[in-house]
């Protein structure tokens, strides 16, 4: 069985001076992802033995970026998507395995007031394309930092922040067009109908500690994978970041 973890760490050095070391090590995963980095190359010093580590970063410093560490070494790993306009801002890892793909991903903000809908939609339309095309050759599994909850039962006030970036018609169809495209959400398909499992929470108004949250932070696999599925976890008693730890446990 694999262990899979993906992380929006919410600043790398920071996190890394908080408790990152310390999860990275209990969880003991056989590949660790992080989003939302924050970081430029050679800002940061982790020493990870036993992992090889690939990372891509953003253009503008202190902005997005993902890594991946990995015990297994992948046959190859590629930046982005091979389109200019997402590429820049370093949201994605492709590693390629001999019986699947997996991917790290940072799905862009729609932000106050959707402001930046109409670039979200664009960047929803091609990561699609990019991921069936995958599929064609091998199945993918692909996690992260999605910027959606996908369901009234993903959040915990859906009336209130319905049309609220994160929350609105046009972000939840287009989860529901990936995932009819042939691929699943492991943690709805092991848990459909389990209510108060968040994966973010506001910093504001002790949210967390009220659990006032949303579950925007997911592992998706492909359908021909969904039988191998054996767990699929949301760490909300790890503290470090806004977001916790999601984790896939999976017969590959």
């Amino acid at each position: 069985m694999k262990k899979f973890v993906s992380w929006n760490v919410n600043g790398l050095r920071a996190c890394a001076n908080k408790n990152f070391l310390d999860v990275f090590r209990d969880l003991d995963a056989d590949i660790f992802c992080v989003q939302e980095t924050k970081l430029q190359e050679g800002q940061i010093d982790l020493y990870l033995p036993g992992y090889y580590d690939y990372w891509n970063y953003a253009e503008k410093k202190g902005y997005s970026g993902v890594a991946l560490w990995t015990k297994e070494k992948p046959l190859r790993v590629t930046c982005g998507m091979g389109i200019e306009e997402h590429d820049r801002e370093g949201r994605l890892l492709t590693a390629e395995f001999p019986e699947y793909w997996f991917l790290t991903c940072y799905t862009p903000n729609s932000q106050q007031e959707l402001k930046r809908l109409d670039y979200r939609m664009r960047w929803e339309e091609d990561f699609l394309h990019y991921i069936k095309g995958l599929s064609e050759k091998k199945p993918v599994i692909f996690c992260g930092d999605l910027n959606v909850a996908h369901e009234e039962i993903d959040l915990k006030n859906p009336d209130t922040n319905h049309g609220n970036a994160g929350f609105s018609d046009e972000e939840r169809e287009r989860m529901t067009r990936i995932l009819s495209s042939g691929f699943t959400d492991t943690f709805r398909y092991l848990y459909p109908e389990k209510k108060d499992a968040y994966s973010w929470w506001s910093y504001r108004m002790r949210a967390r500690d009220r659990n006032i949250g949303w579950r925007i932070d997911y592992f998706i696999v492909s359908d021909s994978l969904r039988d191998r599925i054996r767990d699929s976890v949301i760490h909300a008693e790890i503290p470090g970041s806004d977001h916790c730890p999601v984790e896939l446990d999976i017969d590959l």
